[in-house]
């Protein structure tokens, strides 16, 4: 008896899946807890976990106000680790990031005094404001996970995350992110305000903190960084069938070559995106199934992560940017025209 296609995309089982149910669980328990102290923005909370699982940085963007920094704050307090946010400024220097080596004058030598880069969670808040040669000290630290200060180079902490924001709205005083930095970035995520009803509800918490009604912050779920570790061995062992992955990689390869797959793309793009897109939406996709309790991963969470993986990985031409299009119209239409399974 032929099987059905659609039953060969769920085939399969993870060891992982089966013997830590608990783990996926207290993940879930975390999103829940981070997810009642930053309302309205689900989906910012669920593309912070994707990136803590998928080992990889997060770009956050949106108006100001909208808890982008707080909800980093909150992962901080619900994990096993240390956290430091950094403010970039025009004037901010590589060292002030880094660390430098201070002189000792009693003995001659030289100690390096670790900077902020060497914690576990580090918010880059504004990070478009730095300059260039802080830009490369962090492109180093995000790609490479080590620093390089004079003729020594640091190993970064194994278990590291960097949280960026930038401001769409205020461009006067901004840098723009180079492309290489860009692709460093595992997801770029943007937020929008919330509706009427979550916005009541923003009011009220609010209203009962500053009464003291409510509790001080805590956190009751605090996940260790073996169980961080552990969490990223099970999504590594989620089935994917054949069909689901030629399905992620065609949606990144027509980034490349986007009149192949629809003539009406032909000409929008200058640059596609690279292998580190495919390995990125391979591993969050992994993620996102797993979050959900599932044990294999299916095209829905390809085209879910799709525009937060490729948004910032695609280079639009001059003619499609004429035009008033922009990356996520790409994606958007890209989606619509490579089948899924």
């Amino acid at each position: 008896m032929e099987q059905s296609p659609n039953l060969e995309l769920h085939k399969g089982r993870s060891a992982h899946a089966d013997a830590a149910p608990d783990l996926a669980g207290r993940f879930g328990a975390l999103r829940d807890q981070i997810a009642r102290g930053i309302l309205g923005q689900r989906t910012l909370v669920e593309r912070l976990l994707i990136a803590l699982l998928a080992d990889g940085h997060l770009l956050v963007e949106g108006a100001p106000g909208l808890a982008k920094t707080t909800a980093v704050k909150y992962l901080a307090v619900g994990l096993e680790g240390d956290f430091h946010r950094v403010q970039f400024t025009p004037d901010l220097l590589p060292a002030d990031l880094t660390g430098t080596e201070i002189y000792r004058p009693h003995d001659g030598s030289f100690r390096f005094d670790r900077g902020p880069i060497f914690h576990n969670l580090l918010l880059a808040d504004e990070v478009n404001r730095a300059p260039a040669k802080v830009q490369s000290a962090l492109l180093e630290a995000m790609g490479e996970r080590q620093v390089t200060v004079g003729r020594e180079t640091y190993p970064l902490p194994e278990l590291f995350l960097v949280m960026a924001t930038q401001n769409p709205i205020e461009q006067e005083g901004t840098y723009p992110l180079p492309e290489a930095q860009l692709d460093r970035f595992l997801l770029h995520v943007r937020v929008d305000y919330p509706d009427l009803e979550t916005e009541r509800a923003i009011l009220r918490l609010n209203r009962d903190q500053a009464r003291g009604d409510q509790a001080p912050r805590e956190s009751a779920v605090v996940l260790t960084q073996a169980e961080v570790f552990a969490a990223r061995r099970a999504i590594l062992d989620l089935y994917m069938a054949p069909e689901v992955e030629d399905y992620l990689v065609h949606l990144v390869m027509a980034t490349r070559r986007p009149g192949a797959y629809a003539r009406d793309l032909d000409g929008w793009l200058r640059f596609g995106a690279s292998p580190r897109a495919t390995i990125a939406l391979d591993r969050c996709a992994r993620a996102r199934a797993w979050l959900a309790g599932r044990d294999f991963v299916s095209p829905e969470d390809v085209q879910a992560l799709a525009p937060d993986v490729l948004r910032h990985r695609v280079l639009l031409s001059y003619e499609a940017e004429a035009e008033g299009r922009c990356a996520d119209d790409f994606v958007t239409a890209l989606l619509a025209r490579v089948p899924a399974p």
